[in-house]
């Protein structure tokens, strides 16, 4: 096998990682990008689209869409400027004000890219949805962020929209992309009136600040929370673009997450472009064949994917390298739940390339913590801070901080405010938003430990923590030892309370396909568990699954777990990946 640290030859864009984390400063990083031509401001839309129409780049495939079929659409950076500002000038002959939003329920189609570009661009606030949510989140998401246009298709309309409307009546206008005249003074044809709309539009001054993107992030009770971005958000997608993703001239680039999650929007949208890099887009969902196909034919040389998605992988019978040709993919990167381990160790096998986990969050807007091309990956860590991230453990309490210095004690892991990309607050709700904050650090409500040399390990959601026989236990860590078994495919772990010692650590866990279920095979993976965790940290119960609950990002719902082994309200489930 080659020496995936060292491989390919493309030289990294950050070699010396020490180097540029000492030295470097947001005000230069700024510097790479153009600002509006006015200069009064920064338009995201502008520095992923606007700057590339007008030079050499202009007629590069920005957006590859690939059909159910297999056909494909490629729009131009040229292409996605003329079509952007008709649906901008569309937003301003329907009465959008600035600061108004426009959501989008659509699957991976290419409207829902041109309305978010549009969007930007008349400084209205851009909000994409799963299509595949029910009525009562949409209903939810729609009504909490004040909806005023909806993008939609018409068979999403007339199933899930319709019988909304009695109850949006904020929502002045859906705009249907797949009808070709208006159904009523509601329900109108996109189609048609960016047929009638000027390809000629200016973006206003826009400042930094100003409200850009929101994403729902989903709450363990009750409503999502809305966190806001802005447009001064860009500097983060083109630094970590460049620095993690390592973007370079003529890359073809693949996020494989869907819009309606934030890494569908910053690294699937704006990254790519923002960095001026060719974006696939896939239509459809999961397929093991089809996915390594779409590396193939597409030469594909940077993949964004989950470890959902990688974990589907590894249980499949295929041979990516044997029966694919994938001599241009140079990197796979990951993120959502943390990346195993023997996940990225049966990745760098499989395909003899860099597999680089990272870490962020919907409210951090950006990468913070990752794996670079230039350091050496230690599997299972989340990696190092981005540069310009100032993260640390802390011991928090309600009212007070204090950073933990001393090597791999676990704390909550926090970041020192003043990365461009921060979310700006959780719409309509500012006294949650401030309890997110202990002065200048914020708190992420994750624990993790950092090791001597500065790689930071994964140990749990802080509300997730299991509290057994005075040991504090993080789910991670067992679910690690468990994947290690033979027979193991997944797992996941929650605390259940127990009168003795507080909660046992119970364990969910989901074979390996022709693997048979006995008796003996759950105490010899709880035999595994002990040796390797110990028995005070090792499971004392497994229960033998068929799948585990996970959100579309790859993230393991263990408070949905511990609900269901109680018989205690499931709480949200909008985000919910399908069985």
């Amino acid at each position: 096998m080659r020496d995936v640290a060292a491989q390919p030859a493309i030289t990294p864009n950050i070699e010396d990682y020490d180097s540029v984390y000492n030295f470097f400063n947001w005000e230069i990083a700024y510097r790479g990008l153009n600002g509006l031509p006015s200069g009064n401001g920064l338009n995201m839309a502008y520095e992923a689209v606007e700057r590339h129409a007008e030079v050499s780049i202009k007629n590069h495939t920005a957006l590859r869409f690939i059909k159910s079929d297999r056909t494909t659409i490629d729009i131009s950076y040229a292409e996605l400027s003329r079509l952007s500002n008709q649906f901008a000038n569309l937003l301003n002959f329907l009465g959008v004000a600035k600061g108004e939003t426009v959501f989008t329920l659509t699957g991976r189609i290419p409207e829902l890219y041109i309305a978010a570009f549009g969007t930007l661009k008349k400084l209205a606030l851009f909000c994409p949805l799963f299509s595949v949510f029910g009525p009562e989140p949409i209903y939810q998401r729609l009504s909490r962020g004040n909806a005023k246009i909806l993008v939609t298709t018409l068979d999403l309309f007339t199933t899930k929209v319709k019988p909304l409307l009695d109850r949006l009546p904020a929502l002045s206008h859906v705009l249907i992309t797949d009808i070709e005249k208006d159904i009523d003074d509601l329900a109108i044809s996109l189609p048609l009136r960016m047929s009638k709309a000027s390809s000629a539009f200016t973006i206003p001054d826009t400042k930094p600040t100003d409200d850009a993107l929101l994403h729902f992030t989903s709450g363990t009770t009750g409503m999502p929370k809305g966190a806001v971005h802005v447009h001064g958000a860009v500097l983060t997608h083109l630094v970590t673009g460049k620095q993690v993703l390592d973007f370079h001239p003529g890359d073809i680039y693949w996020c494989t997450a869907d819009p309606g999650w934030v890494t569908g929007t910053s690294y699937g949208i704006i990254s790519p472009l923002v960095n001026g890099v060719t974006s696939i887009i896939d239509e459809e969902e999961f397929d093991a064949t089809r996915w390594y196909s779409v590396l193939e034919e597409h030469k594909v040389s940077i993949w964004y994917t989950a470890p959902t998605a990688i974990r589907r992988l590894m249980r499949m019978n295929i041979e990516p390298k044997k029966q694919f040709n994938l001599e241009h993919l140079r990197m796979i990167l990951s993120v959502g739940e943390p990346l195993h381990a023997d996940a990225v160790k049966w990745c760098q096998k499989t395909f003899e390339v860099p597999v680089l986990d990272n870490w962020w969050q919907t409210e951090t807007g950006g990468i913070m913590i990752s794996n670079f091309r230039s350091l050496p990956v230690r599997p299972g860590s989340m990696g190092k801070p981005l540069p310009g991230v100032k993260a640390a453990i802390a011991a928090v309490t309600e009212s007070s901080i204090q950073i933990i210095k001393e090597p791999d004690k676990e704390g909550h892991l926090v970041l020192k405010r003043g990365w461009p990309s921060m979310f700006k607050t959780y719409l309509h709700e500012d006294e949650r938003y401030a309890k997110c904050f202990r002065g200048e650090w914020y708190l992420t409500g994750d624990l993790a430990r950092c090791d001597a040399d500065g790689y930071y390990w994964f140990v749990g959601r802080a509300d997730d923590i299991i509290k057994t026989s005075g040991h504090m236990v993080g789910p991670f860590e067992v679910e690690s030892s468990l994947m290690e078994h033979w027979a193991v495919s997944e797992a996941a772990v929650i605390g259940k309370p127990d009168p003795l010692i507080g909660e046992i650590v119970k364990a969910f866990i989901v074979l390996k396909s022709g693997t048979t279920i006995n008796e003996n095979l759950k105490l010899d993976i709880m035999a595994h568990a002990r040796k390797k965790l110990g028995a005070a940290v090792a499971p004392k119960e497994i229960s033998i699954v068929a799948s585990i609950p996970k959100t579309r990002s790859g993230k393991i719902l263990r408070r949905l777990l511990k609900a269901r082994e109680l018989g205690l309200p499931e709480g949200d489930l909008s985000t919910l990946e399908p069985s």
